[in-house]
């Protein structure tokens, strides 16, 4: 059986580290962090799991249950974020301004975020909540790449043509700030390329990214 590469190493090695209300019950702000968002519908919790190789994050048939930031730990220097998701959950007002107020303090505050994993439904791709990540990022800076996910749901051609679209769009209103690829969890589709822009992000040493990607 050929080695495992470093950053799927890395990834399997995730672990639950704590749950966050609000931006002050956050882990200490050290080593680096990639932060993974998008609407409750997008299959944020199945893509964590399918690309730590574990049950991170729960998955629910009732979108909307990730109510809290949750942090997992990779190494003593390397974590991941599951933030709460947005748009479809049917929770009461006030429940989303706190969420909404939290959430733009973590994003605003947290010097060891070092990029965001957005995820989009390829479907429903770009909307009001995904431009609005998009814009935020822009602002701050902040590395972003997009997971166009349920890939599957699609036949080869039309999503390889929903990848072209939304490429094009991006590269119209944010130019270069994003990265964007194709991911299905049911069929693993986009894992390595999905980890190797992880694998960036979390510094991993040059060495260990070009095993990853198959270089050496």
């Amino acid at each position: 059986m050929p080695p495992k590469n470093p950053i799927t190493a890395l990834c399997q090695q995730a672990s639950f580290l704590i749950s966050a209300a609000k931006a002050s019950q956050c882990p200490p702000d050290s080593g680096r962090e990639i932060a993974f968002a998008g609407r409750s519908n997008a299959g944020k919790s199945s893509a964590l799991n399918t690309l730590t190789h574990a049950s991170l994050a729960r998955t629910s048939k009732t979108p909307g249950r990730t109510q809290l930031l949750n942090f997992f730990r990779l190494d003593e220097q390397r974590r991941l974020v599951d933030l709460p998701g947005y748009g479809y959950a049917k929770v009461p007002i006030p429940l989303k301004q706190h969420w909404q107020r939290h959430l733009e303090a973590y994003l605003g505050q947290r010097t060891s975020l070092v990029g965001i994993v957005l995820l989009m439904d390829i479907r429903h791709p770009l909307t009001e909540f995904d431009q609005m990540m998009l814009d935020w990022c822009q602002a701050h800076r902040l590395p972003l790449h997009i997971l166009l996910t349920k890939a599957d749901k699609l036949a080869f051609g039309a999503a390889k043509n929903a990848l072209l679209a939304a490429r094009r769009d991006l590269q119209q209103q944010w130019g270069d700030l994003a990265s964007i690829q194709l991911f299905s969890a049911p069929r693993r589709q986009g894992v390595e390329e999905a980890q190797l822009k992880m694998a960036g992000w979390l510094d991993l040493p040059d060495d260990e990214r070009n095993t990853a990607a198959g270089l050496s």
